[in-house]
């Protein structure tokens, strides 16, 4: 027996590194592990793929959903189908040959579930890797992990088409690619619920976006978002400027950052996260003074802003600085 504390040590270890030995003898698995991370080493694009899949099924722009609840039962089970197919789109995969894809001349099979574990594994893919993905939009994560099908791994099942899980016990035999990232923020599900019916009370598109940028402050609000509440064609022209919601806030001191280089600069001199493509963040701003002490400013039409506080008298915010698409 080992003394207490060597035992306590690899206990320790084995804790922390629950990934240490997976893939280790499996060339085929780092292989495919290597070139995904090659191809994406952040995870950004990952998470950006189940993001815009779980909008895809929500469909806002048309049916005004935010909440995965809503969706039907018949949606839900083509979500894994989405997956599937959006990956491969924008990673090329090509296709496999007993698999879903062929990464590193190796095949996968890719498996998405909204609940954690709750992958469902063919006969078919024993012995083969599976791309096993997850996103929770309740708890705005996401993971993505290797594994090679072992049958002693999986449960034992009656359903019909014999897809069995894996045992809980043997999830530490994934190799996680990416373990409980943040997922982009649904900001309409995670919205304060009176806030969330301010928003949605009026008839107007124009109205509806306003309230949002409003009420939303100082977080990223995605398109999809925008979509949602909008319900127009046109909805990204609402946001800007010539009677969008940039102009009809300024009066209340409420700025609106996108996607452009200055305006993340902006942002970030304010210490507000930064949009990544395609978003908005809005906060309302006053003129900095003594009593804002060494708050984050930035310079705007020559003058000094600060984040605006509760008890700071509303002001039209600035102008931002012109830009163009290639800022």
């Amino acid at each position: 027996m080992l003394p207490f504390e060597e035992a306590d040590i690899k206990a320790a270890v084995s804790v922390a590194l629950p990934n240490a030995a997976a893939g280790v003898d499996d060339p085929g698995l780092n292989r495919v592990y290597d070139r995904i991370k090659a191809q994406d080493p952040t995870g950004r694009r990952f998470a950006r793929v189940l993001r815009d899949t779980i909008d895809q099924l929500l469909n806002g722009e048309v049916t005004g959903r935010y909440d995965w609840k809503t969706l039907f039962k018949t949606e839900k089970t083509h979500a894994g189908t989405l997956v599937e197919i959006n990956l491969q789109r924008e990673f090329k995969f090509a296709d496999g040959e007993a698999m879903d894809y062929q990464i590193a001349g190796v095949d996968v099979d890719c498996k998405y579930s909204q609940q954690f574990g709750g992958w469902m594994i063919p006969p078919e893919a024993t012995d083969h890797l599976c791309l096993l993905a997850w996103a929770d939009d309740y708890k705005s994560l996401w993971s993505v992990g290797l594994v090679r099908i072992r049958n002693e791994w999986l449960n034992t099942g009656n359903n019909r088409d014999h897809k069995l899980t894996i045992k809980a016990e043997h999830r530490d035999k994934i190799r996680w690619l990416w373990r409980d990232e943040p997922l982009p923020e649904n900001v309409l599900l995670h919205m304060d619920a009176a806030d969330r019916d301010a928003v949605f009370a009026s008839d107007s598109g124009q109205r509806r976006l306003n309230e949002l940028f409003r009420r939303a402050q100082r977080r990223r609000i995605g398109r999809n978002v925008v979509r949602t509440v909008a319900q127009q064609k046109d909805y990204m022209k609402r946001v800007r400027g010539n009677g969008g919601s940039r102009s009809a806030l300024k009066a209340e001191g409420i700025l609106i950052m996108g996607d452009y280089a200055s305006h993340r600069e902006i942002a970030a001199q304010l210490g507000l996260p930064l949009p990544e493509e395609g978003e908005f963040v809005s906060a309302r701003v006053a003129p900095s003074g003594p009593q804002h002490g060494d708050a984050p400013r930035v310079s705007l039409d020559g003058k000094g802003w600060v984040l605006a506080q509760p008890d700071d008298l509303v002001v039209p915010a600035p102008a931002l600085p012109s830009h163009t698409r290639g800022d």
